[in-house]
């Protein structure tokens, strides 16, 4: 292309060639006036760098680096009267090339974006264009909710009368700019985000801003304006901030803020600034998402080429800020040019002594100082910027008096007809600028109530529009009006941003090769093919391009240093050659290859050449170069010539040799048959003789022995006939028996085989799914250890009651001995009285008579009682039976009993532990929320404040402006009015709410100090502390709070007295059954009372869970009134208590004017390295000694403002170290500390020393608020992990490669499957692997070990991150089907082992934090099982129980083969696992993927802490607390 016409391509080209020959960052400056066509000139040169520095196809890189030509022509070009494409802001793009000349990033810098145009436009010209295409496309289902019309009907798009361009459509430039946007990696759901964003500015225009007033020095904004509505809906703020912020502003004076109105006027400036800056923060957010899209994580650039399309030369009919910063960067430019061209090209003819006559050029440095020197137009605007009554005639006042009274410059004018204008005669034309608007424009700010209103928007990409605003650095756009004068000495103008990025640009063009483009406007009318010569060489002349052509003719554009002369064409040189003698053989070797001496020229250092000698030499390097070659080529030519004639020399000897030899052995071969034939035939036709012979002698012997055997068969067939025959029979019928046993044998033996190898098959099939299943194993073992210990138990409870029986026993035997003992010693005793008695002398008859019948009579006694005693026993074994058979009744009735009282224990525990967790989570959930709306109730507070003080303070008087709001809150408490202390009385958070910021304070005429409210008697009466008086929003709210409290105090009474009540029942129930058990005559009437009294307790259970969950309601308002009332209170100290204050020795006593400074040095300013080497808890520890002294010594409103400075000190360096993991766990251990020690100490805790001293001061509330704040930071630490975790999880789990040797195949299997534009990694980017996430894992393990946090908090810790990892990686593999085979889940099921056997190592397996894992273990083992037979379903739908029903259907369907031996899984398969899922009855939830943003409650374990003395602490000398003295 060097050889054609001037072209843009040719410029590109000869970049491009010299970076890659010499190595050197180059530049492409694009300069001409407005419309001459540098935009599409800087296109089509980024469109040749993407085509050469490519592949054969575009890459992602350069497509989109060619992508972001539609984005930034949307959102910064605009229609003006020269051009209908002009670029309203400068760029700089800078395209990074690989050691290959490929494209592989870029980077974007923007100057000066025209945010004016964003409010007003001139005549016949538009808004940027993004406005006009949103419009355009209302229609689309998408832009519906944006609420847009056409553009006449919005401010901002109809000023300039241009509706639209001719020749293009905006709908279609709306979707090349949403696909460019794609391209970038902006989704769908972002670029609606920025839409919305853009059209809320479109509805901001709209806002109808009304004056009041006697002297209209007010405004205000109806509250149904139906375009400030639609603007806060779309942004996700409150419409009665923006409308009152609008139209007001706040000014800080001396201690106080002044809330002052604002005109109309005022506020329609307000507005105006208020859409600019929105604008602008939109388009350096996008700028910086182009950024990091075209940056690359690969290799850094070796090169780069650096294309400026800045906005031309403009002069308007009316002449602003913005005409002014575009023309002086002109002027820069083209002393950039000029220098580089004139000035530096004859200061090195002059430094190299050639003979040369200086040619005269413009020079336009006197310009540039008059706009930027010492006192110029740039430093006398920054300062009356400065002044606080600056104004536009007094700076132009300050112009003419420099520079035209004091001291003329030749390039600065007035006009004849203004006072109020100044005209500069540029290189290009004379312009004149207007005075108007250049300190507003200059100054650039907003309020920064606006911004605050904006930063705590609903929307997350506004919120973090405004969020980052406070992090970018000093010379960003813009400034925000704060209202302290503190701030406003450093804030830095527009125009000193301006110059300082311009500066930058010019370094960086100075540190490159230049080469320019010069873009000429052929007219003025935007007409085709319409030349005006005169404009032309107008702008030729301007530029310096004539100057350009002639020291060009007349001088070296071409030169080389002698040793890159003699690098680049020795071979063109004769002679002895050496780098020492490089001048002279240039010298001696030039005039014979340039004829002409005039053509070059030797200097001291170098040899110049003029146009087109260069390309003559290296015509004729080439040419030499190509000789060489043919020289060389012919020599390799000829040499393997030579070298194939040798071979085929060599080969065609070879083969003879092989032939000769092969006919020599056919010779031989043929004699060797020849004698073999012959042998052949001798023998052949010996052997047909002898066989001749040999038939006739067989036949022969043949008819003789047929003759002769049948004579002897004749004679024995008659000898043997019969015998022969039945013995033959015998022998045939039992050897055909046999065979047909044997047949039948073996046929019995396969079938036993075949049914036998069956059911082994079968058998093996079994257990081999029961040895791949997880879950038999656990089954198998469920439940041992219990039912071991279930037996162990019941064999104790038998042996107690062998015991007990035998025991019985033996004192019943013991009682029958003894009774039978009895009875024989009674019949001893009559015997022996009866043998006893003397014998009479005479016995009579009738004595005789008598001793007969007294023997019959003992004898029946005796009989008697025999037969009683057989019945005593008889009835004895009857009662031990009955008592048996009742204790075994008994038994069984109390073992029933006591099951179904454990169970209904067990049942109620788990329901109360289930709601508690519930109860739990949604806290600490709204805890989360608490820090995000923590901005939007600081708007409420400053609303309600206002709200309350105006309409405390309204006068009739018009000229009163101002209204003072004082920066500490009212000490004057508002009456209260009586509320009744029952649930139902509570008021709602909507009443609250509209109670603290809309309503007024009413009027009341009953005083605290004189009545007793019933709420407060009834405070008394529950022994309820009562809360701190309300000061910002009356004491309504602290009435309602002191309420719930009392609320709160009921329930947990209640519950307290239900709960003992049902112990002491129970305690009884159980006494009653061990009475029945003990006893051995209960009868069965009891038993019926007893089931009966156990039925009536088990319905108390009953109503009791039933009561406790109508209940839970009221404890949730309760909950959720304290959190929004909380922070909204003031705490004050509560009354002094009347218990004499204890003496505890060893503590720190602090002073009341060192407790700010013990604040700020123990937590506030101390620095993150000093935080870390100091002892675990020592702040902690620390101040609760000072607390404790505070305490002790009776004062006690000193404790309660000290522990909560603490408290809100240790919030606001939880804020301050936000992304920061070792302090947020610093903190987080001294919350904990903090909150344990007051906890042991407090009055209501139950002490377990003598040594302890209770508190006397009541710091129940304020140990509430320390433990919100371990939540706060527990939440924080977790939310600080999991960022550093979530775009790790998926390249680490998923598609890293651990294993060596499954990559490569793995890569063949789903290299055709992988995404290609879905993964925002970059391909040359360091891939994340296990090793990234278990050091992040690392990284929270140490710091929760620095600080020595209990071991369950880092359980559940652990347990909350490893559930993310789990789900984040699950999900991923249910969306993606090239993760579903079997090689991959090998590398899966490796990466969770790994991290398994790190949580091991480290002693975190407990609190089921590798039971989380089981999900993605069991999809992995779903993944490498077999998937063919019905078998394999059952095996499956028994081992995957953690995963549903849909996860299990989806991994199966997005299965792939990992080879060709394996095969998809067939619909009936998946069908079968469908049916048999069916049946299972797991309560799993239906959705197909985990939520990720579960969070599980937590628990901070009560270790209460050793007592602590002073002396005991190591207190480091860089705290710098020695005033605190030891008490």
């Amino acid at each position: 292309m060097a050889d054609m016409e001037p072209h843009i391509f040719s410029v590109a080209e000869e970049a491009y060639r010299t970076m890659t020959r010499e190595e050197k960052n180059q530049s492409i400056i694009i300069s001409g006036e407005s419309g001459s066509g540098k935009t599409v000139s800087a296109k089509f040169t980024m469109r040749y760098f993407a085509v050469v520095g490519g592949a054969a196809q575009q890459t992602s890189v350069e497509e989109r680096v060619l992508a972001s030509n539609p984005i930034m022509e949307s959102i910064g070009n605009a229609k003006t009267t020269r051009n209908d494409n002009s670029s309203r802001f400068g760029k700089y793009i800078e395209i990074g090339f690989g050691r290959k000349g490929d494209i592989i990033a870029a980077n974007m810098r923007t100057y000066l974006l025209e945010k004016s145009r964003v409010v007003f436009q001139a005549s016949a010209e538009r808004n940027y264009h993004i406005f006009y295409q949103l419009c355009a496309s209302r229609e689309l289902p998408e832009m519906r909710s944006l609420k847009l019309d056409a553009p006449e009907h919005f401010r901002y798009t109809n000023q300039g009368g241009e509706m639209q361009i001719p020749g293009t459509d905006d709908v279609l430039d709306l979707e090349r700019t949403r696909n460019a946007f794609i391209i970038l990696g902006v989704q769908p759901d972002q670029q609606m985000e920025l839409f919305r964003i853009l059209s809320a500015v479109l509805h901001l225009g709209n806002v109808n801003i009304q004056v009041s007033g006697r002297s209209s020095d007010r405004s205000y904004i109806d509250a149904d304006d139906r375009s400030l509505a639609v603007f806060s809906k779309l942004l996700g703020v409150e419409v009665s901030q923006m409308a009152h912020w609008l139209c007001h502003r706040r000014l800080a004076v001396g201690g106080e803020m002044l809330v002052k109105p604002m005109s109309g006027q005022q506020s329609l400036e307000a507005r105006d600034a208020l859409a600019k800056h929105i604008y602008g923060q939109l388009f350096t957010w996008t700028v910086h998402r182009l950024n990091s899209a075209l940056r690359t994580q690969g290799a850094k650039a070796k090169s780069f080429i650096g294309v400026l399309d800045i906005y031309g030369f403009e002069t308007f009919d009316r002449n602003s800020f913005e005409q002014f910063c575009i023309n002086y960067a002109n002027e820069k430019l083209q002393q950039q040019f000029n220098r580089h061209v004139f000035h530096l090209e004859q200061e090195e003819y002059v430094r190299e002594e050639l003979a040369w006559s200086r040619i005269d050029f413009s020079d336009n440095q006197q310009c540039i100082n008059l706009i930027e020197g010492q006192l110029g137009v740039f430093d006398l605007l920054d300062e009356e910027c400065r002044m606080p009554k600056g104004s536009e005639e007094s700076w132009s006042r300050k112009l003419y008096d420099q520079h035209l009274s004091s001291k003329p410059h030749p390039h600065f004018r007035k006009p004849r007809m203004s006072n109020c204008a100044f005209i500069i005669l540029h290189f290009a034309d004379t312009v004149q600028y207007e005075c108007e608007g250049f300190l507003d424009k200059n100054r650039d700010t907003v309020f920064e109530e606006l911004i605050n209103i904006l930063k705590a928007s609903q929307s997350e990409l506004v919120a973090e529009l405004f969020q980052q605003q406070g992090n970018v650095s000093s010379v960003a756009n813009g400034s925000i009006r704060s209202g302290k004068r503190a701030h406003r000495e450093h804030k830095l103008t527009v125009g000193f941003q301006f110059r300082q990025s311009l500066q930058m640009l010019m370094d960086a063009l100075n540190s490159t090769t230049p080469h320019y483009v010069r873009c000429i406007k052929p007219n003025d009318l935007k007409e085709p093919f319409m030349f005006d010569p005169k404009r032309t060489v107008q702008q030729l002349r301007a530029c310096g391009v004539l100057e350009t052509i002639r020291i060009s003719a007349a001088g070296y554009p071409s030169r080389w240093t002698y040793e890159e002369f003699f690098c680049r064409y020795r071979v063109l040189l004769r002679g002895p050659q050496s780098q020492e003698h490089a001048q002279a053989s240039c010298r001696q070797a030039l005039p014979e290859l340039i004829q002409d001496p005039d053509q070059y020229c030797f200097g001291k250092t170098k040899v110049f050449f003029r146009a087109g000698q260069v390309a003559l030499l290296e015509r004729l390097r080439a040419e030499r170069l190509r000789v060489a070659a043919v020289i060389i080529q012919s020599g390799v030519r000829g040499w393997l010539a030579r070298i194939r004639y040798s071979r085929i020399c060599w080969a065609t000897v070879t083969i003879q040799r092989y032939c000769r030899g092969a006919l020599a052995r056919r010779l031989a071969l043929t004699l060797r048959y020849t004698k073999a034939v012959l042998v052949i035939q001798k023998t052949y036709r010996m052997m047909i003789v002898r066989q001749l012979f040999l038939v006739i002698r067989q036949a022969t012997v043949t008819i003789q022995a047929f003759t002769r055997g049948t004579l002897t068969r004749r004679r024995y067939r008659l000898l043997v006939a019969e015998r022969a025959a039945v013995l033959l029979q015998t022998r045939v019928r039992g050897w055909l028996a046999r065979q047909a046993y044997v047949r039948v044998h073996a046929a019995v033996v396969f079938m036993q085989c075949c049914v036998r190898r069956r059911a082994a098959r079968r058998q093996l099939l079994k257990l081999k799914t029961e040895a791949r299943s997880v879950e038999r194993f656990r089954e198998l073992n469920k439940g041992m250890e219990v039912k071991l210990m279930q037996l162990q138990l019941r064999a104790d409870q038998e042996a107690r009651e062998s015991a007990t029986l035998r025991e019985t026993l033996h004192a019943e035997r013991e009682a029958f001995t003894a009774e039978l003992e009895t009875l024989r010693t009674t019949i001893q005793k009559l015997e022996s009285k009866k043998y006893e008695q003397p014998p009479c002398p005479v016995i009579s008859e009738k004595e005789v008579e008598e001793k007969r019948r007294a023997e019959e009579k003992a004898a029946q006694d005796i009989l008697h009682l025999t037969q009683e005693v057989e019945a005593l026993q008889r009835e004895k074994d009857s009662f031990n039976k009955d008592r048996e058979d009742l204790s075994a009744r008994l038994l069984e009735q109390e073992k029933a009993q006591e099951e179904c009282v454990r169970q209904a224990v067990f049942q109620a525990s788990a329901a109360l532990r289930a709601e508690l967790d519930e109860e739990r989570r949604k806290y600490q959930g709204l805890l989360r929320e608490f820090t995000r709306l923590e901005q939007r109730y600081d708007n409420l507070r400053e609303m309600s404040l206002l709200t309350e003080r105006t309409k405390g303070h309204r006068r009739t008087d018009s000229t009163q402006s101002l209204s003072f709001e004082p920066l500490s809150a009212p000490t004057s408490p508002s009456p209260l009015s009586p509320l009744s202390p029952l649930p139902s009385a509570f008021p709602s958070l909507e009443e609250v709410h509209r109670d603290s910021v809309t309503s007024p304070c009413l009027e009341r005429t009953v005083s605290l100090g004189r009545f007793e409210t019933p709420m407060d008697q009834l405070m008394e009466r529950m022994d309820v502390a009562k809360g701190p008086a309300v000061k910002m929003t009356g004491e309504d709210l602290a009435h309602a709070y002191d309420a719930v409290r009392v609320a709160n105090k009921l329930l947990e009474s209640q519950l307290r007295s239900q709960c003992s009540q049902r112990e002491d029942e129970l305690e009884a129930l159980r006494c009653q059954l061990s009475q029945a058990i003990s006893g051995s005559s209960s009868s069965a009437a009891q038993r019926q009372e007893l089931q009966e009294l156990l039925e009536a307790r088990e319905q108390e259970c009953v109503r009791l869970r039933r009561e406790l969950k109508e209940l839970r309601k009221t404890v949730t308002l309760r909950r959720l009134l304290t959190q929004v009332l909380t922070p909204a209170l003031t705490t004050e100290s509560s009354s002094p208590s009347r218990q004499k204050p204890a003496t505890v020795a060893g503590l720190l006593e602090c002073r009341k004017r060192d407790e700010t400074k013990l604040i700020k040095n123990l937590i506030t300013d101390v620095r993150v390295d000093s935080a870390l080497s100091l002892p675990p808890g020592l702040p902690a520890r620390v101040l609760f000694l000072c607390v404790r002294q505070a305490d002790c010594s009776g004062d006690q409103a000193r404790a309660r403002s000290l522990c909560s400075a603490a408290v809100t000190a240790m919030k606001a360096a939880l804020k301050k170290h936000s992304s920061d993991v070792d302090m947020t766990t610093l903190w987080l251990k001294n919350a904990c500390l903090l909150h344990d020690l007051l906890n042991q100490h407090s009055p209501k805790q139950t002490l377990n020393s003598e040594d302890q001293v209770p508190l006397t001061t009541d710091l129940s509330d304020l140990i509430r608020a320390l433990s919100d704040l371990c939540i706060q930071a527990y939440q924080q630490l977790l939310s600080i992990t999991e960022t550093r975790l979530q775009n790790i999880i998926v390249p680490a789990m998923l598609e890293s490669e651990t294993i060596p040797g499954l990559s490569g195949a793995a890569a063949k299997l789903v290299g055709s499957r992988k995404r290609t534009g879905s993964d925002p990694r970059t391909v040359g980017g360091d891939a994340h692997t296990m090793a990234s996430v278990l050091r992040e894992l690392g990284t929270l393990h140490s710091a929760l070990s620095h600080q020595a946090l209990p071991q369950t908090l880092m359980e559940q810790a652990f347990h909350q991150l490893i559930y993310l990892i789990s789900a984040s990686a699950l999900n991923s593999l249910l969306l993606r089907k090239d993760m579903c085979c079997w090689s991959r889940g090998m590398q899966i099921r490796y990466n969770v082992s790994l991290l398994e056997e790190w949580l091991r190592s480290r002693g975190l397996q407990a609190g089921g934090t590798v039971a989380t894992l089981e999900p993605l273990i069991q999809a992995v083992q779903l993944l490498q099982a077999g998937k063919k037979t019905e078998a394999d379903a059952q095996a499956l739908s028994q081992t995957c129980t953690a995963l549903s029903s849909q996860q299990i259907v989806k991994i199966l369907t997005l299965y792939s083969p990992h080879s060709d031996l394996d095969e998809r899984v067939t619909l009936n398969f998946i069908r079968t696992v469908q049916g048999l899922l069916k049946g299972r009855s797991d309560g799993q939830p239906p959705q197909l993927l985990m939520d990720v943003r579960r969070v599980f409650p937590v628990t901070f374990p009560y270790l209460p802490p050793p007592i602590l003395h002073a002396e005991q602490l190591v207190i480091p000398d860089f705290l710098k607390i020695s005033f605190l003295r030891r008490a």
